[in-house]
Parts: structure tokens; sequence; C-alpha cells
């Protein structure tokens, strides 16, 4: 059985998974739920997976599978959480499940912007569940550590539905000056597009709005181990 706590942590992960996918970062699961240290989200991340709820991937950072969802009891045990909208939903249909097929359309730059995607050079199979919304998806293999403190890593393949619009925080394919292509959370300031990295080592790139094109946002993630 599940406290309040674990139940809240757990539909959050899974929610961010579903919606992101990625999980987010030990400080946006401490301020979700109210707690003063990360300290606290390290016990109840531990509780989680000793009761084989997460899985803890290794040497990857922000690396979380969600394995399985509280089953009615469990839901019981533990009072709803009070805002909706950071509830997970239910568990998706069936035909959500299905397998689909995406084009690959080569590698996008989790670092140095890299010259821009064009082609496709093969298929991959997905989760229908990843497939967010209507529009079409594609799919980019990553190059690069920029952003492993969301757990984005070198080699990992990422889902992106073709958008050409993005709200700030959202993570996007970005193209640079209309030939560089690079993987980057999204925010605006006024006339300046500012391409975060999630990485110390990498600097906020700080462009005018006229030279960043959004090409997609990133709605899933395939790990590579």
């Amino acid at each position: 059985m599940l406290t309040r706590k674990q139940l809240e942590l757990l539909e959050l992960i899974d929610t961010r998974m579903q919606v992101d996918g990625v999980p987010p970062s030990f400080d946006e699961m401490k301020d979700a739920l109210n707690l003063r240290s990360k300290s606290g989200i390290h016990r109840l991340i531990t509780a989680l997976e000793e009761r084989g709820f997460i899985r803890r991937l290794p040497h990857r950072a922000r690396a979380i599978e969600v394995l399985r969802l509280p089953d009615t009891a469990d839901r019981r045990a533990a009072p709803p959480v009070s805002d909706p909208a950071s509830a997970a939903p239910s568990m998706p249909h069936p035909a959500a499940l299905a397998m689909m097929e995406v084009p690959v359309m080569g590698r996008i730059a989790a670092g140095t912007p890299i010259e821009a995607i064009s082609s496709v050079s093969h298929t991959v199979g997905i989760p229908g569940s990843m497939l967010s919304g209507r529009g079409q998806h594609y799919a980019l293999e990553v190059k690069g550590d920029s952003m492993i403190d969301v757990g984005i890593n070198d080699g990992d393949i990422v889902v992106i539905r073709e958008q050409t619009t993005a709200d700030n925080g959202d993570i996007v394919v970005a193209l640079v000056e209309g030939h560089e292509a690079t993987l980057k959370r999204y925010r605006r300031h006024q006339d300046m597009i500012a391409l975060e990295a999630a990485n110390p080592a990498y600097e906020t790139r700080l462009l005018p709005a006229d030279q960043v094109q959004v090409q997609g946002r990133l709605v899933g993630l395939i790990r590579s181990y």
C-alpha cells in the first residue's frame, strides 16, 4: 500500500513520461510535492522502487521507468491527488499500446548544432501511446550530451511531433539560421529565443526570434542501452 506522497510522486512521474517522454527532475518533484529538500524525494523513489512500481536505470541521469500503476486497493489506501492536472491518466486503451512505425530522420544534436535533418534513414516501432495528439510524428537519434539532466542521452531515440510553435519549457527540435538543427528546451523572451541545454557544461544560446524555427516538440523517448 502506498502513502499519499508515494502515490503523488508515482502519478507525477507517469504523467510526465506520457506527456514529455522524460521524468521530472528532482527539483521539479520536490516543488510539486511541496517538500523542503530532495532527500525526501530520494526516500520516496527508493520506496517506490522497493515496492516494484518503478525502476531506476543505472549510470543514466534521471532515468526512471514506471513498471506499473497502483491497483484499486492501493488507490483507496492513499487519498487522491488534489490537483487534477497532476493526476496520472488511467491505463491506456489496448489500441494505444499497439506498435506504430515512424520514420527516423537521421541524427539531432544535443550539443553543438549539426546540419539540418532532411531525409529518412529508416523506421522505428514505438508504442501508439507515445504519439501525442494529431499530426505527423518522426524520430531522431540523439548525438551529444547536452540534455542528460532530463534523461536524454547520446544514442537515444527521441520521438517528435511536427509543429511550428512551442510553449516556454517545451523540449523542441529547433532549426537555427536555416541550416543547423538542435534539441533544446525552448523559452521566448519578447523578440529573443533562448535554447537551453540540460547540462551545466553547455551555455544557453540566446538568438533573435527570426533566426529560430521550431520544427517539432518532444513527445517520447526510446532509451539506448
